[in-house]
C-alpha cells in the first residue's frame, strides 16, 4: 500500500496523535460512572483503584494465595481489562503487556517468548501454565505457542514471574513462569459472540454460553476460531504461511460446600499452523486435554488441592516428520499454618509423558518411541519474624528425570514490609533445565548409517543460580512502583561440539558454555484520573557468555541467546462517559545482537464503544508506525516481516 509521505514522517504523525489524543482526554470530565461490585466483570476491573489492583491475589509465587504488593518475586500482572484494552488477538499478542518478558513476532504462527534472555523460537527456560496444566514439549524443553488458542474473554489474569520458580514448579522454571488463569464459569454466565474482520485479519469469531445446571453448579461451553494473514518475506512478497485454527470446550464448577471446589475442563483444538508455507489443505497440530481439580479447605489455617490432567498433542511438520504425544500429570499440594509463625507448603508430583515420533530416514530421534517419568516431592517452609514484618521463606524441591536422574532446586526468600506501601524482598535461587529429547536421542544423517549430528547421551541439566533483589512501594495514592534486578549465573548451556578430524562429524550437544547475566527490572502503574491509568516499564539485560575449557563450540557461545539490551513498554487505557474506550501501547525493542536486527518501535491502538450491556464496537489498529518490519531472525524459516493490521470486531453479550 502506499502513502504519499514517507515511513518516517508517518511514524512521526501516528505518534503524535496517539499523544494529542491522551493529552485531550486528560481534561477533567464529571460524572463518571458508579464503581460495579463484581471484580469479575469487565466493567468492574476497569474501574480498581489502584490499591485494590495492589492487593489483587496472585498464586504463582508461593502456591498460595497472596498479595500482589507482597509477593517476594519479580510479577507482573496482566488483567483482563489490560487484555481487552490492548485489542490483543491471541495468547502471544497479550504477553506483550509484560514488561518483563522478551516477546517477538517470528512469522505467521511462531513466537519467540522468553524472560531475562536466552530468547529464540525454541526457547527452552521458560515455564508455561494454563489452569494448572504444564505446556510442554519433551522434543525440545520449549512451547509450541501456535497452539496455545484461549478464548481471550475467559482469561481472568495472566501472573508473569521473571527468575526462577524451581522449588515449587519443577524443571524449566528456570528464567521465568507464566500461568494464564481462567475465569471461573460462574463469572461467564449468559450469551457471548464476537467476530472480527479487518486488513490482514481474514476473520476471528468466538461463541461461549454459561448457565447453572444446579444450585452452586455453574458450566459454559465454547468454541473459537481464526485465520491469520500471511507475513511478507524481505522481498515484500507474501510468504504463504497464513494458519487457521479452531478449539472449543467446556468447564463445570461445582461447589458441594463451602470448603470444596471441584472444577472439570475439557478443550480440543484443531488447525494448521504453516510457519515454512506451501500446501494449507491438511491439518498439522491437533490436541484434546482434560482436567480435573480439587481445592478443599481444611480448616481457615490448612487446605490442599488435587489436579489430575491428560492432554494429548499432535503435530504433522509438513515433512513427514510427525509427534504424537500423550501427557498423564497428577499433583497435590498442601498448605498447613503450624502455630502463628510457621506456614508449610508441600506437595508431590507425578507426570507420564508418552513421546512418539514418525522417523524420516535421514532425521530420527532414537528410540522413535519413548516412555518419560517425572516425579517430584517439595517442602516449603514460610516463617514469621518481626512482628510479622519479615517472611523467611526456604525450601526445596527434589525431582527425577529419565536423563539425568534426581535434580534438586532449593529456594531462600526474605521479604521485609518496611511499611504499609513498601516490601523490600532478596532471593537466592538455583534452577535447572533438564535434557530434552533433541539433547538426547536427536540424529541427522549424511547418508543412511553416517550421522552428520547426534545427541549425547551424556548431556547434562543447564543449570543457573539466580540472586535478585527487588522493592515494591506505593509513594502515592494513584502510583506503584516495582523495582526488580537479578545476577544469574549459568553453567552447562549447551554447545554444538565438532566430531574428530578430518571432517569434524559428528557434531553433538555438549554443555560447554556457562557465564553471566545481569539486569534491571522497572515497572509503574500511575492512575493520572479515575478514568485514565497508564502502566508500563523498562527491562536492562546484558548478558556475558563464554565457551568453557575443552569446549569446542562451534557456534562461540552465541547459540542459545539473542536478546535485546534495552526494552520498554507502555500502555494508556482511558474510559470516559458514553461508553467510550481508548488504549495505546507503545513498545520499543532494542537492537538484536547475532543475527543483527535493527531496533524498532511499535504502536497498536483501539477505540471501543459500549452500547448498554449487550453490544461493544471496536476499532484496532495493530503496529501503526511503519507498513512491515521484521522482530526476529530465526535459523528457519527464512526471515519474515510482520505487516500492519487494522481490524473492526463486534461483541455481543446477553
Amino acid at each position: 500500500m502506499a502513502y504519499p509521505i514517507n515511513a518516517r514522517q508517518h511514524r512521526i504523525s501516528v505518534l503524535c496523535l496517539s499523544l494529542l489524543l491522551s493529552l485531550l482526554l486528560a481534561l477533567p470530565v464529571d460524572g463518571y460512572a458508579q464503581l460495579s461490585d463484581s471484580l469479575s466483570s469487565p466493567e468492574a476491573l476497569k474501574r480498581l483503584s489502584l490499591e485494590e489492583l495492589m492487593n489483587i491475589q496472585v498464586t504463582s509465587v508461593s502456591r498460595r494465595s497472596e498479595k500482589l504488593n507482597e509477593a517476594a518475586s519479580a510479577i507482573q500482572v496482566i488483567t483482563q481489562k489490560d487484555i481487552h484494552n490492548s485489542g490483543a488477538k491471541t495468547v502471544a499478542e497479550a504477553l506483550r503487556l509484560a514488561p518483563n518478558l522478551q516477546v517477538a513476532q517470528v512469522n505467521s504462527s511462531q513466537w519467540a517468548i522468553s524472560s531475562r534472555g536466552f530468547n529464540n523460537v525454541l526457547a527452552n527456560k521458560l515455564l508455561v501454565l494454563i489452569d494448572g496444566r504444564t505446556v510442554y514439549t519433551p522434543l525440545y524443553a520449549g512451547v509450541f505457542w501456535d497452539v496455545q488458542n484461549i478464548l481471550l474473554d475467559d482469561v481472568d489474569r495472566i501472573e508473569v514471574i521473571s527468575g526462577p520458580g524451581g522449588t515449587l514448579w519443577g524443571a524449566n522454571a528456570v528464567n521465568g513462569i507464566i500461568n494464564i488463569i481462567t475465569k471461573s464459569s460462574a463469572d461467564t454466565r449468559g450469551l457471548f459472540v464476537e467476530g472480527a474482520i479487518g486488513s490482514n485479519l481474514p476473520g476471528q469469531g468466538s461463541l461461549r454460553y454459561g448457565g447453572q445446571l444446579a444450585k452452586n453448579l455453574s458450566y459454559r461451553v465454547y468454541g473459537t476460531g481464526f485465520k491469520l494473514p500471511s507475513a511478507v518475506d524481505t522481498s515484500k512478497l507474501k510468504a504463504d504461511d497464513s494458519w487457521s485454527m479452531i478449539q472449543g470446550g467446556l468447564q463445570l464448577d461445582w461447589s458441594p460446600s463451602n470448603n470444596n471446589k471441584l472444577t472439570l475442563q475439557q478443550n480440543t483444538y484443531t488447525g494448521d499452523p504453516n510457519p515454512d508455507g506451501g500446501d494449507t489443505t491438511s491439518i498439522r497440530a491437533r490436541g484434546t486435554n482434560i482436567l480435573a481439580r480439587w481445592d478443599h479447605a481444611i480448616s481457615e489455617k490448612a487446605d490442599f488441592q488435587l489436579q489430575a490432567y491428560y492432554d494429548h498433542t499432535w503435530r504433522d511438520f509438513g515433512n513427514g516428520f510427525t509427534e504424537d504425544l500423550k501427557t498423564y500429570d497428577v499433583d497435590w499440594h498442601n498448605r498447613n499454618a503450624l502455630g502463628r509463625k510457621h506456614i508449610l507448603t508441600y506437595g508431590l508430583n507425578f507426570r507420564l509423558m508418552d513421546h512418539k515420533v514418525t522417523n524420516l530416514e535421514l532425521f530420527a530421534f532414537l528410540h522413535a518411541h519413548k516412555n518419560l517419568y517425572r516425579y517430584s516431592a517439595f517442602l516449603q517452609d514460610e516463617i514469621l519474624l518481626l512482628n510479622d514484618r519479615v517472611r523467611l521463606t526456604i525450601g526445596s524441591k527434589i525431582e527425577h528425570n529419565n536423563y539425568t536422574g534426581f535434580e534438586v532446586q532449593p529456594n531462600a526468600r526474605i521479604a521485609w514490609l518496611l511499611s504499609k506501601d513498601q516490601t523490600l524482598w532478596t532471593a537466592v535461587s538455583r534452577s535447572v533445565r533438564t535434557p530434552a529429547r533433541i539433547d538426547r536421542d536427536f540424529f541427522l544423517y549424511l547418508l543412511p548409517g553416517l550421522p552428520l549430528i547426534s545427541g549425547d547421551s551424556q548431556f547434562h541439566s543447564e543449570s543457573m543460580i539466580a540472586y535478585e533483589l527487588g522493592w515494591r512501594t506505593q509513594p502515592m495514592e494513584n502510583l506503584s512502583i516495582s523495582l526488580a534486578t537479578f545476577y544469574n549465573v549459568y553453567d552447562n548451556i549447551r554447545t554444538a561440539e565438532p566430531g574428530p578430524p578430518p571432517f569434524g562429524i559428528p557434531i553433538t550437544f555438549g554443555n560447554g558454555v556457562r557465564g553471566k547475566s545481569y539486569g534491571v527490572e522497572l515497572s509503574a502503574t500511575y492512575q493520572l484520573a479515575s478514568w485514565w491509568q497508564l502502566r508500563g516499564g523498562y527491562t536492562f539485560l546484558k548478558k556475558d557468555l563464554s565457551v568453557k575449557p575443552g569446549s569446542n563450540d562451534l557456534n562461540k557461545g552465541s547459540a542459545e541467546s539473542n536478546d535485546p539490551r534495552h526494552q520498554v513498554v507502555v500502555q494508556s487505557s482511558i474510559d470516559i462517559p458514553g461508553g467510550i474506550e481508548l488504549g495505546a501501547v507503545l513498545r520499543y525493542v532494542d537492537k538484536l545482537p547475532d543475527p543483527y536486527l535493527k531496533a524498532y518501535t511499535g504502536l497498536d491502538m483501539r477505540i471501543g464503544w459500549r452500547s448498554g450491556k449487550h453490544l461493544e464496537l471496536e476499532l484496532v489498529g495493530q503496529n501503526l508506525l511503519d507498513s512491515r518490519h521484521i522482530e526476529f531472525i530465526p535459523s528457519s524459516p527464512s526471515p519474515r516481516q510482520i505487516e500492519r493490521v487494522i481490524y473492526g470486531r463486534v461483541t455481543c453479550r446477553f
